[in-house]
């Protein structure tokens, strides 16, 4: 992308763009907004007999005296496609290192969405064969999950025509002012929300901004849904940075809706080959489990501490700089010119957004970035260039 294109986007104003992006309101959501949180039970997740191996499926037919039995095997599950950790990971329902005691409850989830939806999850399998190819390129190249892509399915069952009753449009149901801070050209002659390539590209920068901001994906899908306002104050409340931990200090929507995804998300990567149908009688969710990884001594490695927790490591203070700018600037542009990750530049300045807060109210004239102390000569020599491709907060009025 020129920096051309990225000028309309610096600096995004993540507070007030959640304002926007909330009123959405649960149309233009077809899957999420179908299937309210079922009773937690272990119980509900059904069959006792295990769904591999596929030997007992058996039809018989009699053709004059001769029966004939024939074997048919059940489908299997799959792996899912990317089994990555870190930034590029999205938990899936049986993943029990990441939910733990609540696992149970995402599967008893999952099984009620998919039964009441499986029709619409076959139209949503075919619909991917187009769409999901021009997602999963543009994703790719800004490290964003590839499982990131099922968020457009129950945000918009992967329809660029898709529009709200409060005016969300696109595959991604963009607000016009959120869409304007993304990139995109929103205006009564041009409508790039409805633009598959130009849409996506714009999403994928917007949750890599919320994750800045959260450092676990599905709370940048809470976000997607509330605005990341509520996502933090829940936080704030509860000292977690976990889904479960936050969830009852989350509306009801946005609840239903990170739920949603998970189901999915783990019906779309595991279960590809049962879509299309209701799911056997015998089928054994429990088949989905994934247990965690022992280390050599039997225990199991520590969860990764969420970095809106514990900020940053001791290596990487000692390889910190602090330097000022006068005017709001696109972390983007920083993390180009400086020749720096995004993702780093992103979580080191997970602040950043409040600090355009304070900005707009006037209380602040300068912000606080921070940088690689090796990066502070090129930074001083670029300063110009990077204020520059700054955002006129004007259009916030």
């Amino acid at each position: 992308m020129s920096f051309k294109k990225l000028v309309c986007v610096a600096a995004m104003h993540l507070p007030i763009l959640a304002v926007a992006q909330q009123g959405k309101g649960a149309s233009g959501k077809p899957l999420a907004a179908t299937t309210e949180l079922p009773a937690l039970s272990s119980e509900s997740l059904g069959a006792k007999m295990p769904l591999e191996p596929a030997q007992d499926k058996r039809t018989t037919s009699t053709k004059g005296n001769v029966a004939a039995i024939s074997l048919q095997a059940a489908p299997k599950l799959t792996d899912r496609s990317r089994k990555e950790t870190g930034d590029q990971y999205i938990p899936l329902a049986g993943e029990i290192e990441y939910f733990g005691k609540n696992n149970d409850y995402i599967l008893a989830y999952t099984k009620n969405y998919y039964q009441k939806n499986f029709r619409h999850f076959a139209t949503m399998q075919q619909r991917g064969q187009k769409y999901f190819k021009i997602i999963d390129k543009s994703l790719g190249k800004r490290n964003v999950p590839l499982e990131m892509k099922y968020l457009s399915v129950i945000e918009s069952a992967l329809t660029n025509g898709a529009l709200s009753k409060v005016g969300a449009l696109g595959p991604w149901q963009f607000m016009p002012g959120t869409g304007q801070f993304m990139g995109l050209v929103v205006n009564d002659r041009v409508d790039e929300r409805s633009d598959w390539n130009k849409s996506t590209n714009a999403a994928g920068k917007y949750v890599n901004y919320l994750y800045d901001m959260l450092g676990d994906w599905l709370l940048v899908v809470a976000a997607y849904n509330s605005g990341p306002r509520p996502v933090l104050n829940a936080i704030k409340k509860t000292g977690n940075a976990d889904f479960f931990a936050i969830k009852k200090y989350l509306p009801a929507e946005t609840q239903n809706h990170v739920m949603a995804f998970v189901a999915t998300a783990t019906v779309m990567e595991r279960m590809n080959n049962y879509i299309g149908a209701p799911v056997p009688s015998d089928f054994d969710w429990k088949a989905l489990n994934i247990y965690p990884a022992k280390n050599a001594d039997g225990t199991t490695p520590a969860k990764p501490k969420n970095p809106l927790l514990l900020r940053f490591s001791e290596d990487e203070l000692k390889g910190m700089a602090i330097v000022k700018v006068s005017t709001p600037i696109d972390l983007d542009v920083l993390a180009m010119t400086l020749e720096e990750d995004r993702r780093k530049i992103g979580r080191w300045n997970f602040d950043y957004f409040q600090s355009l807060d304070a900005f707009k109210s006037g209380t602040s004239k300068q912000f606080l970035v921070r940088i690689p102390k090796d990066k502070l000569e090129l930074f001083l020599e670029k300063k110009g260039f990077i204020e520059k491709h700054k955002v006129d907060l004007s259009i916030f009025d």
